[in-house]
């Protein structure tokens, strides 16, 4: 049976000239046999820990920045598993990783862990390839640093844009069920329900 496991890593976050220090949700999907984990951030010793003796199907990063992606090329080498990223996130993939290729994630993909299948959605703003993934049988949907409970991640750095976020928050996210699961990058999970309500307030408050 597929299930949601989440593990949770600290690292910093470096972008523009700043760096933050950062608790960072990795998600494993799968059953007891096979799983997909998103974004690959710190500790690849923790993450491969949780993953144990599985096949991993893919390290999808959900976007480029540094605390999402920081140990990506070492669990792929480590488990034998391809790295996914949508194109649009190249130029931060290549802040942290100059050298190291990945496999490009395109809009409306659907891939399968267990039996289960994944729609890769582009949601950009946050940064240009931004991605979020939603699982129609079970409800859940993982939205990186596009979506908290609270509103929309941060676009106040380079590569960023709120007018974007935006769209693709109400065009692309609050359009799916309400009691639909909302898992993201960071801090506690939410649902579209919950958050379908605040819209308005997001955009007032232009953040």
């Amino acid at each position: 049976m597929t299930r949601v496991e989440r593990v949770v890593t600290s690292g910093t976050f470096a972008l523009d000239g700043g760096t933050w220090d950062v608790d960072n949700n990795v998600w494993l999907i799968g059953d007891d046999t096979e799983v997909l984990v998103i974004d690959a951030a710190h500790d690849a010793d923790t993450i491969a820990a949780a993953v144990g003796d599985r096949h991993v199907t893919a390290i999808l990063c959900t976007h480029g920045h540094n605390d999402h992606v920081t140990v990506a090329p070492e669990l792929a080498q480590r488990l034998d598993a391809p790295v996914l990223l949508h194109p649009g996130d190249e130029p931060l993939w290549r802040m942290t990783h100059p050298t190291t290729d990945y496999h490009s994630l395109a809009d409306t993909t659907r891939i399968t862990v267990a039996g289960t299948d994944i729609d890769i959605l582009h949601t950009p703003g946050h940064s240009p390839g931004s991605v979020s993934l939603y699982l129609p049988e079970l409800a859940a949907l993982f939205t990186g640093d596009t979506l908290f409970a609270g509103g929309p991640g941060a676009t106040g750095r380079s590569f960023s844009d709120f007018d974007t976020i935006i769209d693709s928050i109400r065009d692309r996210l609050l359009t799916l069920p309400e009691q639909t699961t909302v898992h993201t990058g960071h801090g506690d999970t939410t649902t579209i329900g919950a958050e379908r309500p605040a819209l308005a307030d997001w955009i007032a408050r232009g953040h």
